[in-house]
């Protein structure tokens, strides 16, 4: 049987009892998608789906939060609990569900902020949980703020901005409105790791970079050797906005979209590369670079 090729645009892995969940944006050049569709393997290679309890969908639209934009979901367990973070109608919801297959649902409730924002992921540190996020204003900006225990809400004295565009690589087209998005944090030897993508996703350099603080709340010093992942090293147009997932023998992997084509944005496609630590330096093996396919 021949392989088909996944279509997740901003996709993230969760791994729970030895078996890895994959969701992203639903993406097509038409359409927003109605929710988000989850897919399954037991060794990152082989993947079966979708397998949402709902058609496919582990949060389907009508359950939870939002009419359009279903974008860039995270996925993780707390407090016996599975939670979806995400993005719909450019506002952040917290779903949750008894399984990661779904049904996620909620009481069609964002959490409330004064601006526009998008790509959630929320990271503990210490028993205290940390939203990073995108506010889109003055271009997309990468924020961070502590969150209350319940999640449902951020403590807005706490809200520090952690990145935005300014090197020459985030920004190779000179818009009026810079990107910097998609952030996933990582945390090793007492030092605090900020994953991003950078570029609008529609631009061929569309890539991704990292940061480092001594804090989870920074301030942030972007890798000199970014970027990190690129049309350079993987040699595909608009590589980037992804997660990080370790598989069983602790090797660490970025799931991230491309472009459809040189020529083509929509539908993007969803790949996996691995990715390493050498000192206090992230690398990326383009070599491992791999279509997620069923």
């Amino acid at each position: 049987m021949e392989e088909s090729q996944i279509y997740l645009a901003d996709p993230t892995i969760f791994e729970d009892n030895g078996t890895y969940y994959l969701y992203g944006t639903k993406n097509d050049a038409r359409i927003e998608g109605d929710g988000f569709l989850v897919y399954t393997s037991k060794d990152l290679k082989n993947w079966e789906g979708p397998a949402g309890i709902n058609e496919g969908f582990a949060l389907k639209k009508g359950d939870a939060f939002g009419t359009k934009g279903f974008w860039a979901p995270q996925v993780f367990r707390y407090k016996k609990t599975y939670y979806m973070a995400y993005t719909a109608n450019e506002n952040i919801a917290i779903a949750t569900s008894d399984s990661p297959l779904g049904p996620f649902t909620n009481n069609k409730e964002a959490i409330e902020a004064p601006v526009r924002q998008i790509d959630p992921f929320i990271f503990f540190d210490d028993g205290i949980p940390y939203l990073y996020h995108v506010r889109l204003q003055e271009g997309n900006r990468i924020f961070v703020a502590e969150m209350t225990n319940d999640l449902k809400a951020i403590k807005p004295e706490t809200l520090r901005e952690c990145v935005h565009a300014s090197a020459d690589w985030e920004d190779t087209q000179n818009s009026d409105w810079k990107v910097t998005e998609g952030p996933t944090v990582l945390k090793k030897d007492k030092l605090y790791y900020l994953i991003y993508a950078a570029n609008d996703f529609r631009n061929p350099d569309y890539a991704v970079g990292y940061a480092t603080s001594k804090s989870p709340m920074g301030p942030w010093a972007k890798a000199k050797e970014n970027p990190l992942i690129s049309r350079e090293n993987i040699g595909e147009f608009g590589s980037g906005h992804g997660d990080v997932v370790t598989n069983k023998n602790g090797d660490i992997y970025y799931v991230l979209h491309t472009h459809n084509s040189t020529f083509k944005v929509h539908p993007r496609k969803t790949a996996i590369v691995k990715i390493g630590f050498k000192g206090k330096k992230i690398m990326a093996y383009p070599d491992s670079f791999k279509w997620i396919k069923l």
